[in-house]
């Protein structure tokens, strides 16, 4: 039996994961797939920065479009240190298509340049 607590709203219910994967402690359904997926396959938003060159800002604020598997965060990053912008941007920019064929977009979250 596994427990956590979910994130998905303010709630935040104990949940209780059985090793047949049946929830309970859940006041909603979101809270039984949060818990199954974060038992099976979690997933993670990143947010980070990413360098300019010349522009007036030296930072481009970023983050995935979907969360991605726990697994492959440190080498997104690894992929998002490598990237550099050099022309203005605005919110919703696609910096990186695609980050490591997760499906996941890496998008800028401010105006910049």
């Amino acid at each position: 039996m596994k427990e956590m607590i979910c994130i998905v709203c303010p709630r935040g219910c104990h949940l209780k994961v059985n090793d047949n994967n049946e929830v309970s402690g859940n006041f909603c359904p979101r809270g039984a797939k949060y818990a199954i997926e974060e038992i099976t396959c979690p997933k993670r938003y990143i947010t980070s920065t990413v360098r300019t060159i010349n522009l007036k800002e030296n930072l481009v604020p970023v983050k995935t479009s979907q969360s991605v598997d726990k697994k492959i965060i440190f080498q997104v990053m690894e992929e998002i240190k490598k990237a550099v912008v050099d022309k203005p941007i605005k919110i919703g920019d696609v910096i990186i298509k695609n980050v490591l064929n997760s499906g996941a977009d890496v998008i800028a979250t401010k105006n910049v340049g």
